[in-house]
């Protein structure tokens, strides 16, 4: 029997949580990655070199190898605040812009990193170009630039992306398409709702896809609402806010995590982006879903509250078996 193809879609800290915990699993991973960050280390290197940001396609590289202990330790290794021009900038990002300049584009790159570290599964930014988010809030004010989108109080309505360094219409990496047509189940998340997830949605090609590919879309909802994004959010507004940016009700199936998260576990100086449990609305999600798989999904780590990678990938592949075998 053939194996599921499973595709995830975001960004950020969240999908790497899954995908470590699905390359184990006897199926077929491609993991589409956002490339709309321009903060940090991977604003600097898009600027310098007009590359697509190399950070999240890192965290993602490292979730889907089998390279050793010290060779991840090595990759993710972060330069010290005074180390002059390379302050502050993980030798793994290094490593993915240099690629991608001998490459000609961090596509390229990272077709070669993904042989060269042995990844089980593929790896494609969600657009050949980096692109530039755009967050309009509800009181029409408009904020360019994933970096800033916290910074300004209020309400978002919708963002899009814009391409950085032209004025073309943003498009799809080669093979994201195809991958989402021809996958048995699309996994959106976990992370940041309007930052990682959204940005690989609204490029339009990508959009369509999810609309008319036959696959299984499932969405791993946040366990904390995230300041600047999404504040006072239930996870029914989480449903809502994707379908609304698909333009139809797209997600078939949301996962949501109903362990309590103890208030006084959360390190606020460090996880300070974050504010309180995500609120239940079953009605609400039922309404425009399919199904809902409620569980407990809550790992507590460093202070921070996190998905449990393993509990949530047994409950996608009972999902997938279910479904396709």
């Amino acid at each position: 029997m053939k194996n599921p193809k499973i595709t995830v879609i975001g960004g950020g800290t969240g999908i790497p949580v899954i995908l470590k915990s699905l390359r184990h699993q006897p199926v077929d991973i491609t993991a589409v990655v956002t490339v709309a960050d321009d903060g940090g280390s991977s604003g600097e290197l898009r600027s310098a070199m007009q590359l697509t940001p190399p950070g999240d396609l890192r965290n993602v590289l490292v979730a889907m190898s089998d390279m050793p202990k010290f060779y991840e330790e090595l990759f993710q290794y972060r330069f010290n605040g005074n180390d002059g021009p390379l302050a502050g900038h993980p030798l793994g990002n290094l490593i993915i812009a240099g690629v991608s300049e001998m490459e000609g584009s961090t596509y390229n790159a990272m077709q070669a990193l993904t042989k060269f570290f042995h990844t089980t599964g593929k790896i494609y930014p969600s657009s050949n170009s980096p692109l530039t988010l755009h967050a309009v809030f509800e009181d029409g004010h408009e904020v360019v630039g994933e970096s800033h989108i916290a910074e300004y109080k209020g309400m978002i309505d919708h963002v899009y992306v814009t391409n950085t360094y032209n004025d073309e219409i943003p498009k799809a990496s080669p093979k994201v398409v195809e991958a989402i047509m021809e996958s048995d189940m699309i996994v959106l998340g976990p992370g940041s709702l309007f930052t990682s997830i959204l940005p690989n949605l609204v490029i339009p090609e990508i959009r369509q896809a999810l609309v008319e590919t036959k696959a299984e879309v499932a969405y791993i909802c946040n366990i904390m609402t995230q300041h600047g994004e999404t504040e006072h959010f239930t996870d029914a507004d989480h449903l809502a806010v994707l379908n609304r940016h698909l333009g139809v009700e797209t997600i078939d199936t949301v996962l949501v995590n109903i362990e309590p998260v103890p208030h006084e576990y959360m390190e606020s100086n460090q996880f300070d982006e974050y504010l309180v449990q995500v609120e239940h609305d079953f009605k609400g999600l039922r309404a425009n879903a399919q199904r809902v798989i409620s569980s407990n999904f809550l790992r507590l780590e460093n202070g921070g509250a996190f998905h449990q990678g393993e509990l949530v990938v047994e409950e996608l592949m009972d999902l997938v078996r279910t479904k396709y075998l």
